[in-house]
């Protein structure tokens, strides 16, 4: 009879708690690690992450490292040989991060995590469905209905930045010695400027995000690939492959062309999923191919010839 009394909460995430194997209390919000089911009842999530959920945090952990590794790039110039350490600690930095913050979430010492299922966008802004059953008082049931999907991220970025500032500074000043005084330590202040950005990013557009990503990794993955190989003036085969660093990129690319399609695909259906990834070297073979017709020097003289 409790269960049933129980379903009279109002709003989506309003709930009562069990107590000594009974329900009681009035109706709130339900305590951390837990969602209220369709009985309007408190219970404890105890399932594991989806496969997608475990993309969506991998993509939210690759952002750092990736911007990190972008403005260590752009601030180390041709000259400066600590550029491949620099990416080393960063990568160092990312990844233990990310261990020490799985450790710390629930069930604490253990690499893993328990989870509340994702059901709809709303799951993500559960502050936007306060109900007022009598139009006067608000029944206040924020929570995280996505535990810990929300909070995981957030707490994953606090120790990038902790480790960040209690190792690359010391390293930049010893091994960046190609750099001036200034340039040496602006990767590390780009650092303290996407950080910010990347947790408003999370707190805000967590839940867009979250449905979005693939396609966000596939788009922008395909524009920087074209970019970079425009710039470096790569234009046929023989160019690829004259440098090391061409190749790396390359594929760095192709990895990420194919987490975007895995994490369209959710790999639901392995016998018709995994054939897409065929696709991952289709648009630089089709941009070596077609390059040499979009030359801008030979559009310019055959338009100058008439042609």
């Amino acid at each position: 009879m409790a269960v049933a009394m129980s379903s009279t909460c109002p709003g989506l995430y309003c709930g009562r708690t069990i107590i000594n194997d009974s329900v009681e209390g009035q109706c709130g919000v339900c305590p951390r690690g837990q969602r209220t089911n369709y009985e309007k009842i408190c219970e404890e999530c105890s399932g594991s992450p989806e496969l997608y959920d475990w993309l969506y945090l991998g993509f939210m952990a690759m952002l750092p490292l990736v911007l990190h590794w972008f403005f260590i790039e752009w601030y180390s110039g041709k000259k400066s040989s600590s550029a491949l350490f620099q990416h080393i600690t960063a990568l160092f930095e990312c990844t233990a991060a990310a261990i020490v913050t799985l450790l710390l979430n629930d069930p604490v010492g253990q690499l893993s995590i328990r989870s509340c299922e994702v059901k709809m966008l709303s799951d993500w802004y559960t502050m936007l469905y306060n109900p007022s059953p009598d139009y006067v008082t608000t029944l206040h049931c924020t929570q995280e209905a996505v535990f810990p999907l929300y909070t995981i991220v957030l707490i994953y970025y606090a120790f990038c930045l902790v480790f960040m500032m209690l190792l690359r500074p010391l390293l930049v000043k010893k091994i960046a010695c190609g750099l001036g005084k200034t340039d040496r330590f602006k990767s590390i202040y780009a650092a303290l400027y996407f950080f910010p950005i990347l947790t408003v990013l999370q707190a805000v557009g967590g839940g867009l995000l979250y449905y979005a990503f693939p396609y966000i990794i596939l788009v922008l993955s395909l524009v920087t690939l074209a970019v970079y190989m425009s710039a470096s003036e790569i234009q046929s085969f023989k160019n690829l492959v004259a440098k090391k660093k061409r190749l790396v990129v390359l594929f760095s690319h192709w990895l990420l062309h194919a987490y975007g399609i895995i994490s369209i695909s959710r790999l639901d259906k392995l016998g018709q999923d995994l054939p897409l990834l065929a696709l991952v070297p289709g648009p630089a073979l089709f941009y070596l191919l077609t390059a040499r017709f979009t030359e801008p020097n030979r559009i310019l003289s055959e338009g100058g010839n008439g042609h």
